[in-house]
């Protein structure tokens, strides 16, 4: 499954890598396992998003944790399974703090990702897991422009057999609602569980 496009990519890495850089010049900058991007502006900084209860979301609900925010869908053969084990891995390294983590993941197919589909994927990783998903296309292309996501679909053999390829990391936002890393995909629990442990301190 290809995850960005080249274009894409070489901008978002260039971005990326500036953000780092500029984490790195600060005093006292938190060493992490995975991509600083405190300070960007490049990402976005809010969200309104459908939860799989069916309430609206925008980040504010979520001040007081750290926020992991990934981008999928539930007919997804390999990324987004694999993404959302490793952060049912991440809870349970975490322990005791993990009542301090919201996972969520929204859906970039909310054509076929229903609120009740949701409700049943998400969950089924870890119950504290949230399912969001954009209540219009409009909504859809707002939320994944902000947060320079890539997604694009490749049609199957029916007209609902598709996939989609999309970009296969995940964000971080602080317990004040600052966006400080990009989790980088397929790297196993304990990197991202000793990274979020560090934003907890």
């Amino acid at each position: 499954m290809k995850s960005l496009s080249f274009s894409r990519v070489a901008k978002t890495l260039a971005t990326l890598c500036l953000a780092t850089i500029l984490a790195a010049c600060s005093d006292g900058a938190i060493k992490f396992n995975n991509v600083d991007i405190t300070g960007s502006k490049a990402f976005g900084t809010d969200f309104k998003l459908v939860d799989h209860h069916g309430q609206q979301r925008q980040l504010s609900d979520f001040k007081g944790k750290l926020l992991v925010m990934f981008f999928g869908y539930t007919q997804c053969p390999d990324v987004c399974p694999t993404t959302m084990t490793e952060m049912q891995g991440v809870m349970s390294l975490l322990g005791e703090d993990a009542s301090r983590v919201q996972v969520v993941f929204v859906t970039v197919d909310p054509e076929r990702d229903t609120q009740e589909l949701l409700s049943q994927y998400v969950p089924s990783f870890d119950s504290r897991f949230l399912g969001m998903r954009p209540a219009s296309a409009a909504d859809l292309e707002k939320v994944t422009k902000d947060f320079k996501v890539f997604y694009s679909k490749v049609p199957g053999k029916s007209a609902t057999s598709y996939t989609i390829d999309h970009t296969a990391g995940s964000y971080v936002f602080d317990t004040k609602g600052t966006l400080r890393l990009f989790l980088k995909h397929q790297q196993g629990p304990k990197p991202i569980a000793e990274d979020l442990a560090k934003l907890l301190k």
